[in-house]
């Protein structure tokens, strides 16, 4: 199996780097509504617009956001 953004190789549909970067975009996302009262599709726009946010948590981002609007 690959992972879906990458094409590592790995069990789950991340790979590990992109596993790790999504498991702590969803967990941070309850801390950003609660303090900045956005949406899921705001935050994560937020979270690809953010000069400070890693490439792997970028790019969990932008497919989440891709994925949604299919």
């Amino acid at each position: 199996m690959k992972c879906i953004i990458c094409d590592r190789d790995t069990k789950k549909t991340y790979c590990v780097f992109h596993d790790k970067a999504y498991q702590n975009v969803v967990h941070n996302f309850e801390d950003w509504k609660l303090a900045a009262a956005v949406s899921w599709k705001e935050y994560l726009k937020a979270v690809v617009e953010n000069s400070y946010t890693g490439t792997w948590a970028k790019e969990v981002a932008e497919h989440l956001l891709k994925k949604k609007d299919e």
